[in-house]
């Protein structure tokens, strides 16, 4: 493994970016500009810090290759998004988001189309979200490719 230490690339000076390279997967290397400064002491690494967000970013991607393998609109994709980012008990079932296993969302995923137990939390709670979801769409519709927020692309 190699390790490079590089200035924080948000630019606060107090912290620095850290790669980690498997060097099984190197054929080659180049060093481009040796070090002028003398070398600080390599700090320690919160493994179980780096693991979790290891964790959360490989479930990020899993749901949105489930929301666009799902073959819905773009709309009811950022949906799904929008909802698992909170609540990881979503799925698809055909086009339908259903969430806790007892809210069903239909297309074209308005509030009229959630289906359920309508005095139930999690209806009301899945209800705040889509209402919030919706009033953002109209507030700000600006989408990048396929109707999917920057942070997903």
């Amino acid at each position: 493994m190699l390790i490079l230490k590089s200035s924080a690339s948000n630019g606060r000076p107090s912290l620095n970016d850290i790669h980690i390279v498997n060097l099984s997967y190197v054929s080659d290397v180049q060093i481009k500009e040796d070090v002028s400064s003398p070398l600080q002491p390599f700090p320690s690494i919160n493994f179980q810090r780096l693991n979790t967000r290891l964790r959360n970013q490989v479930e990020d991607k899993r749901r949105l290759v489930a929301a666009l393998a799902a073959g819905v609109s773009p709309g009811g994709q950022q949906l799904f998004l929008t909802i698992s980012k909170t609540i990881s008990d979503v799925r698809w079932h055909g086009s339908n988001i259903v969430v806790f296993n007892s809210v069903t969302i239909a297309p074209p995923y308005k509030l009229e189309n959630i289906k359920g137990d309508v005095g139930s939390k999690a209806f009301i709670h899945i209800k705040k979200i889509v209402e919030k979801y919706l009033k953002d769409q109209v507030v700000d519709p600006a989408t990048t490719k396929n109707g999917l927020s920057a942070s997903y692309v």
